[in-house]
């Protein structure tokens, strides 16, 4: 059903960022297919409409963890976006970088030109920076606009100064390559409005009448040749199969979870598994769906007094004053991310690198109960391992494209994740409890105070952690000589012409951030790759 220059599987950031990049020169033909629905509903546009958006079927693919042994046999649900703009449509909405250190790891692992300041030039070409930085590290005219908060609450102040009081300094920005310090959290939230990768860089690719979008359409697997990949089939909204051809390439951007997944239903992957759900073997790639990496929140709350948080301005009878301040473009609740305040600490004074996540937000969820505030004042403090150790898989269990894979990240699995994680919640309680909070800080409410030991700390994260949505590394890139690899450095798929993955599922390591950022920096190189650009001509 049609043939195109560029088949791309996935309008997610990656997806959309390559439609308009490859688009550009005005001759390249791309087909981008979508499984979701379009991005239209207003749950999307409005930030704080991402908790209605998470669960259900309706924008996201809903899959849940396998029961995991070292969190005593629980399962935990990863969502990941089902619409077009992809999770940038449903997401927390921060822009986070990551350590210049981070993908300096990268390049240390055989990828050549993935370092930070190859990526660098790719970080800004997509930036429109709205507010102070080094243009050095900054970008101004890109399609994406980053602004900083405008809603600030006398609690995150308060908890900024505990930092401080604490010897951790307010960082200048975050995203210049080094992160250690505390501060608030920059965002892709533009005059109240959420900013997905979908409205910055799709929208306008289509204009261009060089770029067709098929939403609704479920990939079944990616069409081969021998080891060449031809075009990609899927089935659309009434159940009907098609095939659209590609003339040079296909391109897998269907994130951690479905590329993988679309890679062993075509062919390619671990052999034995292969054989074992009945998929003729293409190319033997032992690495597709292996090393799987998130973080692992794990959320402290405490009950606020002296002080409106979050859960009050979010419910009768302030919540109607709220939504009129967003109408009007006033700065606003419904217009911030679910986390806005961060402390980028280090678990001892001798490191380099910061290596604890303290997450803050003057809010707080009802125990077991899925974005639903409390009903009293609240706030929230969570900790994180930024780069975890542990690692899992994704694997078909079926040639039937529409059974859900098995998922596994084997959350705290290693000896580091937990000690991490420990040393992040000793600091999350302590900077709860500094002077600076006391006027504002009634008592602890999870785990509680009543919980000290480490054994009891780790109990609690095992039993409350969550994802921290930032799935990663099921086709990780690295050279042909790394018998895991699934993509070069070019981001082509080993031993397979004609296809390359380019998403979040190639970063070998999961950078100390949230991952759009690092995601659309991902698409902008490889469509520079893709049309034989340099590095210095995106600078």
């Amino acid at each position: 059903m049609g043939i195109f220059d560029y088949v791309v599987v996935g309008a997610g950031a990656a997806g959309c960022v390559l439609a308009n990049r490859l688009t550009e020169d005005g001759v390249t033909s791309v087909c981008v297919l979508e499984a979701g629905g379009n991005d239209r509903h207003p749950f999307i546009a409005i930030p704080a409409g991402f908790v209605k958006t998470l669960y259900g079927d309706k924008f996201v693919w809903p899959f849940v963890t396998e029961p995991s042994e070292a969190l005593d046999g629980r399962t935990v649900a990863i969502p990941q976006g089902k619409v077009v703009g992809g999770s940038s449509s449903i997401n927390g909405m921060v822009y986070n970088r990551g350590q210049a250190a981070d993908f300096d790891t990268w390049a240390q692992m055989g990828n050549r030109g993935w370092g930070f300041d190859d990526l660098l030039p790719y970080f800004k070409r997509s930036e429109r920076r709205l507010g102070p930085g080094d243009d050095h590290f900054r970008g101004r005219t890109g399609e994406l606009p980053i602004t900083d908060l405008d809603w600030i609450n006398p609690l995150a102040e308060a908890f900024l100064d505990a930092a401080e009081g604490m010897g951790i300094p307010r960082t200048p920005d975050y995203n210049a390559g080094y992160q250690f310090g505390a501060g608030y959290f920059q965002r892709y939230i533009h005059e109240g409005k959420r900013v997905s990768a979908a409205k910055a860089f799709l929208r306008p690719a289509l204009r261009r009448q060089l770029t067709s979008l098929r939403s609704r359409a479920h990939v079944l697997n990616v069409v081969m040749d021998g080891c060449k990949a031809t075009g990609v089939r899927y089935r659309d909204g009434a159940g009907r199969e098609h095939v659209v051809q590609a003339r040079r390439e296909v391109i897998l951007s269907a994130g951690a979870v479905n590329s993988p997944k679309l890679l062993q239903l075509s062919g390619i992957g671990p052999a034995g598994l292969l054989n074992g759900i009945g998929v003729p073997v293409h190319a033997s790639l032992p690495g597709v769906g292996e090393n799987l990496r998130d973080h692992y929140s794990v959320r402290m709350t405490a009950r606020a007094r002296n002080v409106r948080t979050i859960n009050e301005y979010a419910r009768w009878p302030r919540l109607p004053w709220e939504v009129v301040k967003w109408l009007r473009g006033k700065p606003s609740v419904l217009a911030i991310c679910p986390t806005i305040a961060f402390v980028h600490g280090k678990s001892h004074p001798s490191l380099e690198e910061s290596d604890l996540r303290i997450l803050f937000t003057p809010g707080s969820y009802a125990d077991g109960r899925v974005y639903v505030l409390d009903d009293y004042p609240g706030m929230t403090c969570g900790a994180a391992q930024p780069r975890p150790e542990s690692s899992g898989y994704v694997r078909a269990v079926s040639r039937d494209p529409a059974d859900a894979p098995i998922v596994q990240p084997n959350y705290l699995a290693a000896e580091a994740d937990r000690r991490i994680t420990l040393a992040g919640l000793r600091l999350a309680r302590a900077l709860l409890n500094r002077p600076e909070l006391n006027a504002y800080f009634e008592s602890e409410t999870l785990p509680g105070a009543a919980v000290t030991t480490d054994d009891e700390l780790l109990d609690f994260a095992r039993r409350r952690g969550n994802t921290g949505y930032h799935l990663v590394g099921t086709c990780r890139m690295g050279p042909s000589t790394d018998q895991n690899a699934v993509v070069d450095d070019a981001l082509r798929v080993h031993g397979v012409e004609g296809l390359r993955v380019i998403d979040a599922s190639i970063m070998p390591m999961l950078p100390s951030a949230n991952t759009f950022a690092a995601t659309i920096a991902i698409a902008e190189k490889g469509a520079d790759l893709i049309r034989g650009r340099s590095a210095v001509a995106a600078s």
